[in-house]
Protein backbone atom coordinates (compact mmCIF):
# COMPACT_ATOMS: atom_id res chain seq x y z
CA UNK A 1 0.00 0.00 0.00
CA UNK A 2 1.56 3.63 -1.26
CA UNK A 3 -0.76 5.80 1.42
CA UNK A 4 -1.59 5.38 4.33
CA UNK A 5 -4.47 7.57 5.50
CA UNK A 6 -8.05 6.81 5.33
CA UNK A 7 -11.63 8.89 5.81
CA UNK A 8 -14.38 6.86 5.22
CA UNK A 9 -17.46 9.62 5.03
CA UNK A 10 -20.98 8.36 5.09
CA UNK A 11 -22.86 5.81 4.24
CA UNK A 12 -23.80 2.44 6.18
CA UNK A 13 -22.53 -0.08 8.17
CA UNK A 14 -20.80 -1.23 5.79
CA UNK A 15 -18.80 1.31 5.68
CA UNK A 16 -18.43 1.32 9.34
CA UNK A 17 -17.02 -1.99 9.33
CA UNK A 18 -14.82 -1.40 6.19
CA UNK A 19 -12.87 1.06 8.01
CA UNK A 20 -12.75 -1.02 11.41
CA UNK A 21 -10.84 -3.54 8.61
CA UNK A 22 -8.79 -1.08 7.96
CA UNK A 23 -8.05 0.26 10.94
CA UNK A 24 -7.06 -3.48 11.96
CA UNK A 25 -4.87 -3.87 9.42
CA UNK A 26 -2.32 -0.86 11.12
CA UNK A 27 -3.74 2.27 8.96
CA UNK A 28 -4.96 6.06 10.56
CA UNK A 29 -8.51 6.32 9.68
CA UNK A 30 -10.86 8.54 10.31
CA UNK A 31 -14.47 8.95 9.43
CA UNK A 32 -16.98 11.77 9.14
CA UNK A 33 -21.27 11.75 8.99
CA UNK A 34 -22.47 8.85 11.43
CA UNK A 35 -23.26 11.41 14.50
CA UNK A 36 -26.31 9.38 14.72
CA UNK A 37 -24.85 6.08 14.27
CA UNK A 38 -25.71 4.27 17.95
CA UNK A 39 -22.98 1.65 17.40
CA UNK A 40 -19.74 1.92 19.60
CA UNK A 41 -17.50 4.00 17.23
CA UNK A 42 -13.39 3.44 17.84
CA UNK A 43 -12.36 6.20 15.04
CA UNK A 44 -11.98 9.80 15.24
CA UNK A 45 -14.79 11.28 14.44
CA UNK A 46 -14.78 14.98 12.32
CA UNK A 47 -16.45 17.17 10.13
CA UNK A 48 -16.04 15.81 6.36
CA UNK A 49 -14.21 18.78 5.24
CA UNK A 50 -11.69 17.98 7.82
CA UNK A 51 -11.77 14.65 7.36
CA UNK A 52 -10.87 14.45 3.65
CA UNK A 53 -7.74 17.02 4.32
CA UNK A 54 -6.03 14.90 6.40
CA UNK A 55 -6.25 11.91 4.32
CA UNK A 56 -4.96 10.77 1.17
CA UNK A 57 -7.43 7.83 0.76
CA UNK A 58 -11.43 9.07 0.60
CA UNK A 59 -13.96 5.76 0.94
CA UNK A 60 -17.02 7.87 -0.20
CA UNK A 61 -20.73 5.00 0.25
CA UNK A 62 -22.09 2.54 -2.41
CA UNK A 63 -24.39 3.97 -3.75
CA UNK A 64 -22.43 7.13 -3.43
CA UNK A 65 -26.07 9.21 -4.01
CA UNK A 66 -29.64 8.06 -3.76
CA UNK A 67 -31.25 11.33 -4.86
CA UNK A 68 -28.37 12.72 -7.29
CA UNK A 69 -28.12 15.34 -5.36
CA UNK A 70 -26.52 14.90 -1.89
CA UNK A 71 -24.18 12.04 -0.42
CA UNK A 72 -25.58 8.72 0.82
CA UNK A 73 -25.46 9.72 4.32
CA UNK A 74 -27.94 7.80 6.82
CA UNK A 75 -26.19 8.39 9.66
CA UNK A 76 -25.69 12.26 9.56
CA UNK A 77 -27.58 14.99 10.58
CA UNK A 78 -26.73 17.10 8.33
CA UNK A 79 -27.00 16.39 4.15
CA UNK A 80 -23.55 16.91 2.11
CA UNK A 81 -24.36 17.87 -1.34
CA UNK A 82 -22.54 16.71 -3.94
CA UNK A 83 -20.99 20.08 -5.96
CA UNK A 84 -18.25 22.07 -7.03
CA UNK A 85 -17.46 22.82 -3.40
CA UNK A 86 -17.38 18.95 -2.64
CA UNK A 87 -15.49 18.53 -5.55
CA UNK A 88 -12.85 20.92 -4.98
CA UNK A 89 -12.24 19.44 -1.07
CA UNK A 90 -11.27 16.14 -2.76
CA UNK A 91 -8.96 17.56 -5.31
CA UNK A 92 -5.54 15.61 -5.16
CA UNK A 93 -6.94 12.63 -3.14
CA UNK A 94 -7.77 8.96 -4.53
CA UNK A 95 -11.30 8.98 -4.09
CA UNK A 96 -13.07 5.78 -4.33
CA UNK A 97 -17.25 5.56 -4.16
CA UNK A 98 -19.59 3.05 -5.73
CA UNK A 99 -20.89 4.12 -8.72
CA UNK A 100 -18.59 6.63 -9.94
CA UNK A 101 -20.95 7.95 -12.99
CA UNK A 102 -23.30 9.34 -10.59
CA UNK A 103 -20.59 11.31 -9.12
CA UNK A 104 -18.69 12.61 -11.23
CA UNK A 105 -22.21 13.86 -13.11
CA UNK A 106 -22.59 16.59 -10.15
CA UNK A 107 -19.38 18.46 -10.68
CA UNK A 108 -17.43 18.88 -14.09
CA UNK A 109 -14.58 19.73 -11.47
CA UNK A 110 -14.18 16.00 -10.98
CA UNK A 111 -10.79 14.38 -12.17
CA UNK A 112 -11.72 11.38 -13.17
CA UNK A 113 -8.33 9.88 -13.05
CA UNK A 114 -8.31 10.41 -9.30
CA UNK A 115 -11.74 8.44 -8.13
CA UNK A 116 -11.96 4.86 -8.76
CA UNK A 117 -15.56 2.56 -8.61
CA UNK A 118 -14.91 0.08 -6.14
CA UNK A 119 -18.55 -1.59 -6.80
CA UNK A 120 -17.38 -2.54 -10.52
CA UNK A 121 -14.44 -4.58 -9.54
CA UNK A 122 -15.03 -8.63 -10.47
CA UNK A 123 -13.92 -9.54 -6.69
CA UNK A 124 -16.31 -7.26 -5.43
CA UNK A 125 -19.51 -8.37 -7.09
CA UNK A 126 -18.66 -11.80 -7.09
CA UNK A 127 -17.56 -11.65 -3.33
CA UNK A 128 -21.00 -9.63 -2.73
CA UNK A 129 -23.17 -12.23 -4.45
CA UNK A 130 -22.53 -14.31 -0.78
CA UNK A 131 -24.29 -11.98 1.44
CA UNK A 132 -27.06 -10.93 -1.25
CA UNK A 133 -28.12 -15.06 -1.71
CA UNK A 134 -27.80 -15.56 2.05
CA UNK A 135 -30.22 -11.91 2.48
CA UNK A 136 -32.28 -13.63 -0.20
CA UNK A 137 -33.03 -17.00 1.57
CA UNK A 138 -33.73 -15.47 4.67
CA UNK A 139 -36.31 -12.50 2.84
CA UNK A 140 -37.83 -16.39 1.90
CA UNK A 141 -37.66 -17.90 4.86
CA UNK A 142 -39.56 -15.35 6.84
CA UNK A 143 -41.99 -14.58 3.76
CA UNK A 144 -43.04 -18.16 3.08
CA UNK A 145 -45.00 -20.61 5.43
CA UNK A 146 -43.25 -23.75 4.05
CA UNK A 147 -39.61 -24.93 4.48
CA UNK A 148 -37.08 -24.48 1.45
CA UNK A 149 -36.67 -27.86 2.18
CA UNK A 150 -38.56 -29.59 -0.38
CA UNK A 151 -39.65 -25.91 -2.01
CA UNK A 152 -39.89 -25.54 -5.81
CA UNK A 153 -37.33 -22.81 -6.74
CA UNK A 154 -37.14 -20.98 -10.15
CA UNK A 155 -34.00 -18.57 -10.02
CA UNK A 156 -33.99 -15.85 -13.39
CA UNK A 157 -30.83 -15.56 -14.46
CA UNK A 158 -27.48 -17.54 -13.95
CA UNK A 159 -25.09 -14.71 -13.35
CA UNK A 160 -22.91 -14.23 -10.25
CA UNK A 161 -25.84 -13.90 -7.67
CA UNK A 162 -27.95 -16.57 -9.39
CA UNK A 163 -24.98 -19.25 -9.31
CA UNK A 164 -24.77 -18.50 -5.82
CA UNK A 165 -28.19 -18.42 -4.94
CA UNK A 166 -29.16 -21.49 -6.72
CA UNK A 167 -26.55 -23.64 -5.74
CA UNK A 168 -26.97 -22.79 -1.87
CA UNK A 169 -30.77 -23.36 -2.32
CA UNK A 170 -30.26 -27.03 -3.26
CA UNK A 171 -28.26 -27.35 -0.70
CA UNK A 172 -30.70 -26.69 1.41
CA UNK A 173 -32.97 -29.42 -0.10
CA UNK A 174 -34.81 -27.20 -2.66
CA UNK A 175 -36.12 -28.43 -6.32
CA UNK A 176 -34.54 -25.78 -8.22
CA UNK A 177 -35.34 -24.79 -11.61
CA UNK A 178 -32.79 -21.68 -13.17
CA UNK A 179 -33.58 -20.14 -16.08
CA UNK A 180 -30.81 -18.65 -18.60
CA UNK A 181 -30.48 -17.45 -22.04
CA UNK A 182 -26.88 -18.11 -22.90
CA UNK A 183 -26.57 -21.93 -24.15
CA UNK A 184 -23.53 -21.78 -22.32
CA UNK A 185 -25.35 -21.26 -18.53
CA UNK A 186 -28.19 -23.83 -19.77
CA UNK A 187 -25.19 -26.32 -20.19
CA UNK A 188 -23.72 -25.27 -16.86
CA UNK A 189 -27.10 -25.19 -14.78
CA UNK A 190 -27.88 -29.07 -15.98
CA UNK A 191 -24.34 -29.88 -14.86
CA UNK A 192 -25.57 -28.73 -11.87
CA UNK A 193 -28.35 -31.26 -11.63
CA UNK A 194 -30.75 -28.09 -11.72
CA UNK A 195 -33.64 -27.83 -14.23
CA UNK A 196 -32.94 -25.65 -16.82
CA UNK A 197 -35.21 -23.15 -18.43
CA UNK A 198 -35.35 -20.36 -20.94
CA UNK A 199 -35.77 -17.25 -19.74
CA UNK A 200 -37.28 -15.95 -22.90
CA UNK A 201 -39.43 -18.75 -22.94
CA UNK A 202 -40.92 -18.23 -19.18
CA UNK A 203 -44.39 -16.92 -20.51
CA UNK A 204 -44.94 -19.95 -22.75
CA UNK A 205 -44.78 -22.43 -20.09
CA UNK A 206 -47.55 -24.41 -20.01
CA UNK A 207 -51.01 -23.69 -18.38
CA UNK A 208 -51.45 -26.25 -15.22
CA UNK A 209 -47.64 -26.91 -14.45
CA UNK A 210 -46.90 -27.16 -10.91
CA UNK A 211 -46.45 -23.39 -9.55
CA UNK A 212 -43.28 -22.56 -8.06
CA UNK A 213 -43.69 -21.76 -4.24
CA UNK A 214 -40.55 -18.83 -4.71
CA UNK A 215 -39.11 -16.71 -7.42
CA UNK A 216 -36.30 -15.03 -7.61
CA UNK A 217 -35.29 -12.65 -10.18
CA UNK A 218 -31.62 -11.57 -10.60
CA UNK A 219 -32.47 -10.18 -13.97
CA UNK A 220 -32.40 -6.05 -14.34
CA UNK A 221 -34.56 -6.08 -17.20
CA UNK A 222 -38.54 -6.63 -16.68
CA UNK A 223 -38.80 -10.37 -17.40
CA UNK A 224 -42.12 -10.73 -14.71
CA UNK A 225 -44.75 -8.66 -16.30
CA UNK A 226 -48.47 -9.58 -16.27
CA UNK A 227 -48.48 -12.23 -19.24
CA UNK A 228 -45.12 -14.26 -17.77
CA UNK A 229 -46.74 -14.20 -14.15
CA UNK A 230 -49.78 -15.63 -15.35
CA UNK A 231 -47.90 -18.56 -16.48
CA UNK A 232 -45.02 -19.73 -14.07
CA UNK A 233 -47.30 -18.11 -10.62
CA UNK A 234 -51.30 -18.25 -11.54
CA UNK A 235 -53.45 -16.38 -9.02
CA UNK A 236 -54.51 -18.11 -6.49
CA UNK A 237 -51.07 -19.65 -5.85
CA UNK A 238 -48.85 -19.18 -3.17
CA UNK A 239 -45.86 -18.49 -4.85
CA UNK A 240 -43.48 -15.56 -3.29
CA UNK A 241 -41.33 -13.81 -5.52
CA UNK A 242 -38.36 -11.75 -4.57
CA UNK A 243 -36.70 -9.48 -7.09
CA UNK A 244 -32.72 -8.80 -6.37
CA UNK A 245 -32.32 -7.04 -9.35
CA UNK A 246 -30.55 -3.62 -9.66
CA UNK A 247 -33.76 -0.85 -10.28
CA UNK A 248 -35.76 -0.71 -12.13
CA UNK A 249 -35.95 -4.37 -11.85
CA UNK A 250 -37.33 -7.33 -13.41
CA UNK A 251 -40.93 -7.75 -11.81
CA UNK A 252 -44.01 -5.79 -12.39
CA UNK A 253 -45.19 -5.09 -8.87
CA UNK A 254 -48.30 -3.52 -9.75
CA UNK A 255 -49.32 -6.48 -11.53
CA UNK A 256 -47.99 -8.67 -8.48
CA UNK A 257 -50.77 -6.98 -6.67
CA UNK A 258 -53.67 -6.79 -8.75
CA UNK A 259 -53.01 -10.82 -9.18
CA UNK A 260 -52.85 -11.74 -5.60
CA UNK A 261 -49.13 -12.28 -5.52
CA UNK A 262 -46.87 -11.57 -3.03
CA UNK A 263 -43.97 -9.82 -4.04
CA UNK A 264 -40.79 -7.64 -2.53
CA UNK A 265 -37.98 -5.96 -4.51
CA UNK A 266 -34.91 -6.67 -1.80
CA UNK A 267 -31.99 -4.10 -2.36
CA UNK A 268 -28.61 -3.65 -0.78
CA UNK A 269 -28.73 -7.05 1.17
CA UNK A 270 -25.58 -7.08 1.75
CA UNK A 271 -25.39 -4.32 3.63
CA UNK A 272 -28.66 -5.03 5.79
CA UNK A 273 -27.85 -8.92 6.11
CA UNK A 274 -24.21 -8.51 6.47
CA UNK A 275 -22.71 -5.79 6.74
CA UNK A 276 -19.46 -6.89 8.81
CA UNK A 277 -18.66 -9.06 5.14
CA UNK A 278 -19.51 -6.23 3.07
CA UNK A 279 -17.67 -4.25 4.88
CA UNK A 280 -14.42 -6.45 4.49
CA UNK A 281 -15.35 -7.26 0.80
CA UNK A 282 -15.05 -2.95 0.25
CA UNK A 283 -12.08 -2.99 1.63
CA UNK A 284 -10.13 -5.45 -0.13
CA UNK A 285 -11.62 -4.05 -3.36
CA UNK A 286 -9.98 -0.73 -2.34
CA UNK A 287 -6.93 -2.33 -1.60
CA UNK A 288 -6.74 -4.38 -5.02
CA UNK A 289 -7.36 -0.89 -6.71
CA UNK A 290 -4.41 0.75 -5.36
CA UNK A 291 -1.96 -2.12 -5.60
CA UNK A 292 -2.98 -2.22 -9.38
CA UNK A 293 -3.17 1.23 -10.10
CA UNK A 294 -1.53 3.52 -7.99
CA UNK A 295 1.38 1.96 -7.74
Amino acid sequence: MINNSFCVIGGDLRQLYCAKAISNDGYSVCISCFEECRFSLPFEMLDFKTAIRKSEIVILPLPITKNGTTLNAPFSKNSIILDDSFAKICSGKYVFCGMKENLLSTSSLWNSSMVFDYSKREEFAVMNAVPTSEGAIECAMHEYDGTINGSNCLVIGYGRIGKVLSDMLGGLGAKVSVSARKKSDIAYIQAKGFKALKTNELSFMPQGHTAFDLIFNTVPFMILDSHTLARIAPSGSDTIIIDLASLPGGVDLEACERMGLKAMRALSLPGRVAPKAAGEIIKNAVYNITEEDLR
